[in-house]
C-alpha cells in the first residue's frame, strides 16, 4: 500500500476538535489518497481507533469487514465502523486507488450506520455532489495551509458535506446510489454459506428467485461480476484466509473449497493472486 498523499491530525489538536462545540460532533482524523498494488493484500495491522470512510476512484478487489466479503470497484464507497478491521484483496491486473477518511465525533455512528456494504455511485453533472474529490481536494489544499483552529473547523464543515454526498446520495436527485438488491444479498450469503460446495448457476439464481440470464445480469450490474466468478473470488479470499492463519496444507484446502483437483486450484489461486499459494504463505510468513 502506497501513501500518495496523506495527512494525520496530531493528537492534541483532536482532543481540541473534540471540545470544540462546532466540532466535537463530527471530525477527521486522517484523510489519505492511497494506492494498493495489483495482486496485493492492503490490510491494517490492528483495529481501526476510528470510522473510515473508503471511496474507491480506480480498480477494483474484495473487501473483507467482519468476516463478510464484499466485491469493490471505482464509484463504491463503503464506511468501516470504528473497532473492526478489514482486508481488501486488490485485483491482479491493475492498481486500485482509494480517497479515505478516518473520522470520529458524538455523531459519527449514525452518520455511518449500516454503510458497511458498498455502495455504487452514479455521476451526475448538474449537482456538486457529483463532485466528491473537488472536495476531498479542499480538505487536502487547506491542511496543507496548517492546523491553526479557523482551518481545522472549516475543514471539518467540508468534511461534513463530504460525508453527507455518500451516505444521502440516494436521497438526491441527481445522484441516485444503487441499493442492494435483496435478491442479490440472498445469492452472495448462500454463496458465502456454500464455499465448499460446486454450485451452478441455476442453484445460485434460484436462491434469489431470479431465471439464470436475468439474474446474471442483475447481478452484474450489482457486483461488476459474473455470479460464478465471483464465487470463486469468494472461495480464493477464504483460501487466503486459511493460508494466513493455519497450517493446513494446501492439497486439503482445495478439497475444503469444493476443488476436486489440487491443481486446478492451484492455478485458479495464481491466476487471481499472482502467486501459487505455497508462494503466497511463505510470503505472509516472511
Amino acid at each position: 500500500m502506497k501513501e500518495i498523499r496523506y495527512f494525520k491530525i496530531p493528537v492534541s489538536l483532536i482532543e481540541g476538535q473534540k471540545a470544540n462545540p462546532l466540532t466535537s460532533n463530527l471530525y477527521l482524523t486522517e484523510i489519505g489518497e492511497i494506492e494498493v498494488e495489483c495482486g496485493t493484500i492492503w490490510s491494517p495491522v490492528k483495529k481501526l481507533e476510528n470510522n473510515m470512510l473508503v471511496f474507491c476512484t480506480k480498480g477494483s478487489g474484495i473487501v473483507m469487514i467482519s468476516g463478510e466479503q464484499i466485491p469493490v470497484s471505482g464509484e463504491q464507497f463503503f464506511i468501516i465502523p470504528k473497532q473492526n478491521s478489514f482486508k481488501f484483496y486488490s485485483v491482479i491486473d491493475v492498481n486500485s486507488r482509494f480517497l479515505v477518511i478516518h473520522y470520529d465525533g458524538r455523531n459519527s455512528q449514525l452518520m455511518g450506520k449500516e454503510f458497511s456494504v458498498a455502495r455504487n455511485l452514479i455521476p451526475s453533472v448538474n449537482n456538486l455532489v457529483a463532485n466528491r474529490e473537488i472536495l476531498f481536494d479542499e480538505i487536502f489544499n487547506n491542511l496543507s495551509k496548517g492546523f491553526h483552529d479557523e482551518n481545522l473547523e472549516y475543514v471539518n464543515f467540508c468534511f461534513g458535506h463530504l460525508l453527507a454526498t455518500f451516505i444521502y446520495a440516494s436521497k438526491t436527485s441527481d445522484d441516485l446510489a444503487d441499493e442492494s438488491n435483496p435478491g442479490i444479498r440472498r445469492s452472495i450469503d448462500f454463496m458465502n454459506r456454500n464455499l465448499g460446495e460446486k454450485l451452478t448457476l441455476g442453484q445460485i439464481s434460484k436462491e434469489a428467485g431470479y431465471s439464470p440470464t436475468y439474474f446474471t445480469t442483475l447481478f452484474k450490474k450489482e457486483t461488476n461480476y459474473p455470479p460464478l466468478s465471483y464465487f470463486s473470488h469468494l472461495k480464493i479470499v477464504k483460501a487466503c484466509e486459511f493460508l494466513d492463519y493455519t497450517q493446513i496444507k494446501v492439497k486439503e484446502i482445495s478439497f475444503t473449497l469444493g476443488f476436486t483437483d489440487p491443481y486446478y486450484f492451484t492455478k485458479d489461486f495464481k491466476k487471481k493472486m499472482g502467486m501459487p499459494p505455497r508462494q503466497y504463505r511463505n510470503r505472509v510468513g516472511k
